[in-house]
């Protein structure tokens, strides 16, 4: 899930596995729009981390041309704030239905 709180003035970073691609939609192809993150996701140890995976920031993120035309880049901040609970989240949902992958 995004943050999706009101974006202040710092940019986004990538790292260098998610370095190139569009924030939203994973894309590969014309970097348009820098990033703005809100102030919360850019504070503390989170400042300069990858906005999608949490890794150390080397470049600015960009949003692609179709996302930027589409206007989600207006969406609010994009930084991903749930990858862990969503993976215990996973889990448990699997041991629930006593899948073996659980294990």
């Amino acid at each position: 899930m995004f943050c999706r709180q009101l974006p202040g003035v710092a940019v986004g970073s990538l790292c260098e596995k998610c370095d190139g691609k569009c924030v939203i939609c994973d894309s590969l192809v014309q970097p348009q729009k820098p990033v703005h993150i809100c102030d919360e996701c850019n504070f503390g140890s989170h400042q300069g981390r990858c906005i999608v995976c949490n890794g150390k920031g080397v470049s600015d993120a960009h949003y692609c041309r179709e996302c930027t035309r589409l206007e989600k880049d207006r969406d609010g901040c994009p930084k991903i704030v749930n990858i862990g609970s969503a993976r215990a989240g996973l889990f448990y949902d699997r041991k629930k239905y006593n899948d073996p992958k659980a294990a």
